[in-house]
């Protein structure tokens, strides 16, 4: 029994160097590459993408990274068994040695569960305090008014309900709404709703919050790095035409967005406004969604287009 021990020994510390050099080999490729490269590499691993402000990339990072590790887990517990199956398959009808326990592969088997939920669950609560965080300064107050079917931003000089709206912009069945917000600034959203329960998100934030009616009054706060347009939806089901509640979030540099902003205290409407920092024509007007038309279709209800809702 003593020579069968120590002539596995061997065989088992090359096991073990050679699962440490593979992941060691693991380790410096990945090291490589950035969390970005892996992630568009391989398509995000289901992820919308990296986001337009800081608070998505850190999401997005732990994203990426959480996935990373799962794969090396599995990829791991994977070879194992194969591994299992191969060496330890049968040979013939004698019974292999039977051992009851191993104190320290069961000692492993526990640990490490445990350590790496441990390492999950403290980089989720960071990232999710960062992105729950508010400042005591931010940047730009937005109030987000949501009723049915549309929108309204209220460009405040404060926060909280007592502060006053210096600039505005409503949606209608006509016109989508345009949220013009700058960058690189921290913009805190005040949300608020007219009736029923909506939900403000913009996909490319990676972030949605609730709006409820009543008092009150959700608050996040968000630094966006992108400039660009954005399509913003309602995300909670609030009624007949919810499908249809969308609004365009148009991210610009700090001086287009002062630029905007004067103009709309000025008196400016928001399409007005949009041309005097370079949008004008169509660009003036929601270029990601359209309005919806209020009148029944003729492949929703196999009506006339004529014939008014509800007719």
């Amino acid at each position: 029994m003593g020579a069968r021990s120590s002539a596995t020994r061997p065989r088992a510390l090359g096991r073990a160097a050679g699962l440490g050099l593979g992941g060691a080999t693991l380790l410096t490729l990945l090291s490589g590459c950035s969390i970005e490269d892996w992630g568009s590499a391989f398509g995000h691993f289901g992820w919308p993408g990296r986001g337009i402000s800081l608070q998505a990339h850190q999401m997005y990072d732990l994203w990426i990274a959480s996935t990373i590790a799962a794969l090396v887990v599995g990829v791991g517990v994977w070879g194992l068994i194969f591994w299992c199956v191969i060496r330890y398959r049968k040979r013939g009808e004698e019974l292999p040695v039977q051992t009851r326990f191993n104190m320290p592969l069961e000692i492993l088997y526990t640990v490490t569960p445990v350590l790496i939920v441990a390492v999950l669950f403290y980089y989720t609560a960071i990232v999710q305090t960062s992105v729950d965080k508010l400042s005591k300064n931010p940047d730009q107050v937005v109030e987000v008014v949501a009723f049915k079917w549309n929108w309204q931003f209220n460009y405040r000089d404060g926060m909280g309900e007592e502060a006053n709206t210096v600039a505005s912009t409503i949606g209608s069945s006509d016109v989508i709404p345009i949220l013009v917000l700058p960058v690189g600034q921290k913009i805190r959203f005040e949300e608020t709703s007219k009736d029923v329960i909506h939900s403000f998100w913009v996909p490319e934030m990676l972030f949605k919050r609730d709006v409820f009616p009543g008092s009150v009054r959700n608050v996040f706060e968000v630094t966006l790095d992108k400039e660009g347009r954005y399509v913003g939806r309602c995300a909670e089901l609030c009624g007949t035409y919810h499908a249809f509640m969308n609004f365009e979030l148009v991210t610009v540099s700090e001086a287009k967005f002062n630029q905007f902003l004067e103009s709309k205290k000025g008196g400016a409407s928001t399409q007005e406004a949009m041309a005097v920092i370079g949008f004008t024509g169509a660009d003036a007007y929601a270029t990601t969604t359209s309005p919806f038309n209020t009148r029944r279709q003729t492949h929703s209800w196999n009506q006339p287009e004529t014939v008014a809702a509800g007719k």
